[in-house]
């Protein structure tokens, strides 16, 4: 045996000597990956879960201011009740005869009437006259059914009372009149094939 082939298998033997080290040395290497990869894991899902909960809380707060004037605004509608039933109960014939100081009165009533709209839709709250619209039972309360057959059935011929909203919700429905009897949609004209079909008599098995 030459010196050169006892040094390559001398060299070879320190080779398969060394790989169990090199094995034990890469295991903890492994480990640490993936221990790094489940902390990694873990943060994203924890920062996740704060995004969440943020904009949830943002959400409620933001519901919790815009719903906490319920109570007051349902109030108040009473108060804007009854200026309308006053101001409805002014004919223009009684109007146009008033005195100065009764047209003055008459004029405040309305200007107070559309501030406390104003207010009241400032903070949320906001009127709506549903007159020609299709009956929401949603929306609308209907107090009656009127005859009319110029218009669709089911749709809002007369407003009683306006309803209100606050944000997204009914704070009132509006009471109304609902038509009866209107025009009903024509019935779809059969296709030539089925007008064809209905002419042939059936063929004999």
């Amino acid at each position: 045996m030459t010196d050169q082939t006892a040094r390559v298998e001398e060299d070879g033997r320190e080779t398969r000597a060394g790989s169990p080290e090199q094995a034990q040395a890469a295991a903890p290497s492994t480990a640490l990956e993936r221990e790094h990869a489940e902390m990694k894991d873990r943060l994203l899902r924890t920062l996740a879960e704060m995004e969440n909960l943020r904009k949830r809380t943002e959400r409620e707060i933001a519901d919790s201011r815009l719903y906490s004037v319920t109570s007051f605004a349902r109030d108040m509608l009473v108060v804007a009740d009854n200026m309308r039933r006053a101001l409805e109960a002014v004919t223009p014939e009684l109007r146009s005869t008033a005195e100065t100081g009764v047209k003055a009165l008459i004029d405040g009533i309305e200007l107070t009437e559309r501030e406390l709209l104003k207010a009241l839709e400032k903070n949320g709250v906001r009127q709506f006259t549903p007159q020609g619209e299709k009956f929401d039972p949603n929306l609308h309360q209907a107090m009656f059914e009127i005859p009319d057959a110029t218009v669709p059935a089911g749709s809002v011929v007369q407003v009683v009372q306006p309803g209100y909203m606050i944000g997204d919700r009914v704070l009132r429905p509006a009471l109304v009149g609902v038509s009866k009897g209107g025009p009903k949609a024509a019935p779809s004209a059969p296709s030539n094939d089925n007008a064809k079909a209905a002419k042939e008599p059936a063929s004999k098995s």
